[in-house]
């Protein structure tokens, strides 16, 4: 009779994919924790992290904070995975938790495009992204909520798009913008043609949530499930599983955003997620109330909303300055350039002009002036005397 023998224990970052998969975290955050989780044991020399406590995960977080220099976003998400893998995967009680810093994120206000720059954007995208740009500022979507949409997420007949499990899991509709509904048929018609060549080449369906490949064998197969926007290659699974057709990647509409904003000359530190701040301000703009604003963009508080209502207090809540209400100045103008000193002017080898001598702007130059004639008189003498000044003395006696 031949014992079975226990299988090996998991590795710890094994352990850590197998808890977040159970707990049915998205691949972006396992990709983030276990990133988290393996800079922290380098830093510590390879110490299992059961070896190690709070003293560890506060030196870890001071030296991410003072010596990288992350944002406050990359240090809170560094915490929780450090979190996770406590409470999670290691079972442990986490008496320290209280004592470690927590670094609260300063409100920052968005970035948010007028209507005219916006159309100088979505202009300048090429015609292969165009589309998708338009899909974005016409929607709100995030960018992977558009990436990730499926043939049977866009309703024509109601006018609707459903976004599927959209940040937080959750769903919500949104409106198909009349203008885009030629286009979209045009894009489902090529990404059908596509559909259909992988079927006749035999490639595996896309992916599909919640091991629905196995409830339903045949719907990864079908079109029903297909992106909307689909890669032009087939790529690897990223757990591993198999070399299928997935959508676009981000990336690629993201240097194409980045191009273009280069391409009209905006400088501003725009993003395709840039799209979606503009799309909820020029709503409130154009007079919708905010709770409507909230339901399109999927906030769960109207506070998340709130922050684009600062567009409605133009230039200091909207106060007139007191120097508008002034008459009859003149314009003002910008100072002339002063000229730099001495000791920043280029030498005679440099290969830059070299500064004329002579008078700056600012000074007049010298010009010769002829003697003037000095009068006297008795209750008024010369002080201090001078050559001119004792002649005429002499005369005038």
């Amino acid at each position: 009779m031949t014992m079975r023998s226990d299988p090996p224990p998991l590795r710890l970052l094994d352990q850590l994919r197998q808890q977040i998969r159970a707990l049915h975290y998205s691949i972006r955050t396992e990709q983030a924790y276990v990133h988290w989780v393996r800079a922290f044991v380098r830093f510590h020399g390879l110490q299992h992290p059961s070896d190690l406590g709070g003293d560890a995960v506060q030196a870890f977080l001071t030296w991410l904070a003072a010596e990288q220099q992350v944002s406050v976003s990359t240090h809170k998400q560094a915490l929780s995975a450090l979190l996770f893998l406590y409470q999670k995967v290691l079972r442990q009680r986490v008496p320290w938790l209280d004592e470690v810093s927590r670094p609260q994120r300063a409100p920052r206000l968005p970035v948010v495009l007028s209507q005219d720059e916006v159309a100088q954007v979505l202009g300048a995208l090429p015609e292969a992204h165009r589309l998708f740009g338009q899909l974005l500022y016409g929607t709100g979507m995030r960018l992977l909520e558009g990436l990730r949409l499926r043939t049977k997420d866009i309703d024509f007949a109601r006018r609707a798009i459903i976004v599927r499990e959209g940040k937080g899991a959750k769903d919500r509709v949104v409106m198909l913008p009349a203008s885009l509904e030629a286009p979209l048929r045009a894009q489902l018609a090529a990404a059908h043609a596509l559909w259909s060549a992988d079927r006749a080449a035999g490639v595996p369906g896309v992916q599909l949530p919640h091991a629905l490949d196995r409830k339903y064998p045949r719907a990864a197969l079908s079109f029903a499930w297909f992106w909307v926007f689909p890669q032009a290659t087939l790529s690897a699974d990223p757990r591993g599983i198999c070399t299928r057709r997935h959508h676009q990647h981000e990336q690629v509409f993201q240097r194409a955003f980045k191009r273009a904003l280069r391409d009209v000359d905006l400088h501003q530190p725009a993003s395709p997620h840039t799209l979606r701040h503009s799309f909820a301000t020029h709503l409130l703009l154009s007079g919708y109330d905010i709770r409507t604003v909230q339901e399109l963009l999927g906030h769960s508080d109207v506070s998340t909303t709130m922050v684009y209502t600062h567009v409605l207090k133009l230039g200091g809540g909207a106060v007139r300055s007191p120097v508008d209400n002034l008459a009859g100045l003149p314009a003002a103008v910008a100072p002339p350039a002063m000229p730099p000193p001495p000791s920043a002017l280029p030498s005679p080898s440099s290969p830059f002009p070299v500064w004329p001598a002579g008078p700056g702007p600012h000074r007049r130059p010298p010009q010769a002036r002829e003697p003037q004639a000095v009068y006297a008189s008795p209750t008024r003498p010369c002080r201090p005397p001078t050559p001119n000044c004792t002649a005429a003395a002499a005369s005038a006696s």
